[in-house]
This record gives C-alpha cells, sequence and structure tokens, in this order.
C-alpha cells in the first residue's frame, strides 16, 4: 500500500536535512523487515524489490544487517537478493560479529568473504560455560546451545543434553549443520577449540528462574564484549565509504540497534521499538510499505540529479 502523507513528509525531512544522495545508504535487517513470512515461507515483497532497484541503480550501499549466518543467508536469500543488486552484497551477520559480501561464484553458486569478524575470546567463554552448568544443575534437559564458527562453511551447530533428542532437534532445526549431544564438558571443549562468532542459548525454564539469565530477549545471544548490530553497522559503514548518520536504517526488533546510529529510523510493525536516529523514526505496517518508503527515497535523489 502507498505510504501516508505523514510518512512522505517524514521521508522528505530527512531528505532535505541530509546528504543521502552523495553520503548515504541503506541499512536493513532481513526477517519481518525486508523479508516477509507467510506460513513458514520467506519472501521479497515486489514493491520492496522494486524499491531496492532503485537504490541500487542510484549507486547507494545496500548493508543487510541480520542475525542469519552466511550459509543461512545464502540459501535462503542470495539468488533473489543477487538478481536485484548484481553486484556483492555487504553483510553484517550474528549480531555485528562478522562483516563480509556474499559473493556469485562462476559456477553460479554463492560464497562469503570476510572482511573483518570479531569472535568471543576464552574469558567470555568461561562466563557462558557458568550459565550452561547453573543451568543444567536446575535440570534444564530442554536447554539447547547454538554456536556459529567464524569459519562460515561450518555452518549452524547445535549442542543437546540429552542424546535421544537429536532426531527430533535434527527435523526442528533443517538449517542446522550438525546436532550433538554430550555433557558440559565436552560442550566447553569443543566452543574452545575454534573461534565462534556468536553462541545462542535456547534455554525453557519458568520465568522466574530465567530472570537471572535473561532480562530481556537479546541476552539470548552471545557475542564478543561492545559487539552488536549498530557496531557492525558502524564498521562496515567505514570500509564502504559511507555515512550512517545520513542513511536509512530499517528494522522490527530489539536487536535492531543500529537504528540509533542512523539519520532516518524505520521501525517495521512493530509499534514499541523505541530506537531513534538523527530524527523521529518513520513507523510502518509492514515489509511492503517500507518498499514503497525505498522507491520514494530513490525518486526524491533522482530529482536532485536531474535539476
Amino acid at each position: 500500500m502507498p505510504i501516508t502523507e505523514s510518512q512522505s513528509i517524514q521521508l522528505q525531512t530527512f531528505f532535505n536535512k541530509s546528504s543521502f544522495a552523495e553520503k548515504g545508504g541503506v541499512v536493513t535487517d532481513l526477517d519481518g523487515t525486508a523479508i516477509h513470512e507467510f506460513q513458514g515461507q520467506y519472501m521479497i515483497p515486489n514493491s520492496v524489490e522494486l524499491g531496492l532497484e532503485k537504490i541500487y541503480h542510484l549507486g547507494r550501499p545496500v548493508v543487510l544487517n541480520t542475525l542469519r549466518f552466511p550459509l543461512s543467508v545464502m540459501r535462503t536469500f542470495a539468488k533473489e537478493w543477487y538478481s536485484i543488486s548484481n553486484a556483492p552484497i555487504p553483510t553484517v551477520l550474528m549480531n555485528g560479529s562478522q562483516l563480509g559480501y556474499i559473493n556469485q561464484s562462476k559456477n553460479g553458486g554463492y560464497t562469503y568473504e570476510e572482511i573483518d569478524a570479531f569472535p568471543l575470546d576464552q574469558d567470555e567463554i568461561t562466563e557462558l560455560m557458568k550459565i550452561v552448568r547453573d543451568l543444567l544443575a536446575r535440570k534444564a534437559s530442554n536447554l539447547l546451545v547454538f554456536y556459529y564458527p567464524r569459519d562460515w562453511t561450518a555452518g549452524e551447530i547445535i549442542w543437546t543434553p540429552v542424546a535421544d533428542k537429536i532426531p527430533t532437534i535434527r527435523n526442528k532445526y533443517l538449517s542446522a549443520a550438525s546436532v550433538y549431544s554430550g555433557d558440559a564438558n565436552l560442550l566447553e571443549e569443543q566452543l574452545r577449540s575454534q573461534q565462534l562468532c556468536m553462541i545462542f542459548l535456547l534455554i525453557d525454564l519458568p520465568q522466574d528462574q530465567l530472570m537471572a539469565y535473561q532480562h530481556t530477549r537479546r541476552h539470548n545471544f552471545f557475542t564478543h564484549k561492545g559487539v552488536d548490530k549498530r557496531s557492525g553497522a558502524e564498521r562496515i559503514s567505514k570500509h564502504l565509504e559511507f555515512d550512517l548518520k545520513h542513511s536509512l536504517g530499517a528494522g522490527d526488533s530489539e536487536m535492531d540497534t543500529f537504528l540509533s546510529a542512523v539519520g532516518q529510523a524505520v521501525h517495521v510493525g512493530n509499534p514499541y521499538l523505541q530506537f531513534q536516529g538523527s530524527l523521529p523514526a518513520i513507523r510502518v505496517q509492514g515489509s511492503a510499505e517500507l518498499g514503497e518508503l525505498l522507491a520514494q527515497l530513490a525518486l526524491m535523489q533522482k530529482t536532485v540529479i536531474h535539476q
């Protein structure tokens, strides 16, 4: 659906007050933001595709900033997104812990080229294992530990304390490269044996017991200290030589901390987000409206170019 007059005015204000045409770019989350999910199927809405095409055509950078790991993006969205960009896709992945490009290979497949990464250190693994062992002592048999090596070809690995649950977990989490079980010592050994960009704890415990570990959902994700989607956006904008303060950012969750670093934040489908950029956030109902917003932003730049 077309954006409203008030949304259009907000967008025009951002464009007039910024140097988007010369210094800006677009930083967007994927799931729930640029990507629409319906009954387990993911798609890029037509309006988002058209809006992105216009932004790309004008030469402004577009960065994907998502919790997903490289293989997940490559297997689900790379082909469709690459058909829009027609160029390597800059990404901030796993809550800011790995930056790089998705490239198309000569045989039509996709590879990942790392720009930089910020793995957890050994002390951070120690702190995480204290939480894991405490949870196991509380009989949290439904605990799952997802972890993501810096080596993107390793994919997603899941540990469970209950070996009998491995078949069920494999069927539920089809994106996982491997699922295994063992005691906490085995898990710790595996975590320490490689560089890890992100660890995610999925915990099934009563809320009162969880309060010691996760006051918000954000705390389920463990990355190196100071690393999140904002720090990732700041680093990749320097690498690509664009200015976040002259850029538009779109997201839909409390994990999308980069929305506080951009000139114009767009809140997609979540009326409770508090992140503000340099200007008051624009709120849209869903990804289709985000696409309309991108198309209008591109039109503003095109109008300036032809004046």
